[in-house]
């Protein structure tokens, strides 16, 4: 062949085209996830990287910039079981995200983003200090910190479901999450929920 018939070399392709194109655990396509809720869009980040290695660590506010699925595997590892081993949580979300598509045929990253929307609280309680008396006062809850407590629901549910149990922290975690996304008030999740919001209803 000649070279005036060689074909030319592709272009490289860019950084945002690799990202774009990159799976979530090689599995999990992240570009089309759905939002419900407007207020708490921009404190759920999904992206195709679960493990940061701390990169906003030091950083206030930053931590909305992570994905979704490292701030979850993160609050896991808060629970004695998990402290310090990141993988072994990192395999633990890997394992739920499989069963939840198994039991949904969604894709699980979506069914989690729902799951934390669902979960955090809309109101809850602070005490203010009248004098020498102490009376709770009903106030709402900023977008950011609605993830955080939904996110952290979702990790002491697994906890509590998991701990001493012969279920796995997998199936409990998926249980947890699929619960949340259906709302479903027995789920340990909405149910945390429901009465942060009903003890904030009880003093407004």
């Amino acid at each position: 062949m000649s070279d005036a018939e060689a074909p030319e070399p592709e272009a490289p392709a860019s950084s945002e085209e690799a990202d774009s194109n990159a799976l979530l655990f090689g599995v999990w396509d992240v570009n089309e996830i759905e939002y419900n809720d407007p207020s708490t869009k921009r404190y759920i980040a999904v992206t195709p990287i679960a493990h940061t290695m701390g990169r906003h660590a030091n950083k206030q506010f930053k931590k909305s910039q992570i994905s979704i699925v490292e701030r979850l595997v993160n609050r896991l590892m808060q629970k004695e079981d998990n402290t310090g081993h990141k993988q072994k949580t990192m395999n633990i979300v890997r394992d739920a995200l499989e069963i939840i598509h198994e039991r949904t045929e969604e894709n699980p990253v979506q069914v989690l983003v729902t799951a934390v929307e669902n979960a955090g609280p809309r109101e809850e309680t602070v005490r203010l200090k009248y004098g020498g008396i102490s009376v709770p006062k009903a106030v709402d809850v900023a977008p950011q910190r609605r993830v955080d407590q939904g996110v952290m629901f979702l990790a002491q549910g697994t906890f509590n479901g998991s701990h001493k149990s012969k279920t796995s922290p997998a199936e409990e975690l998926a249980r947890v999450v699929v619960g949340a996304a259906n709302y479903d008030v027995q789920s340990y999740a909405i149910s945390q929920k429901e009465e942060k919001e009903r003890v904030a209803a009880a003093a407004r």
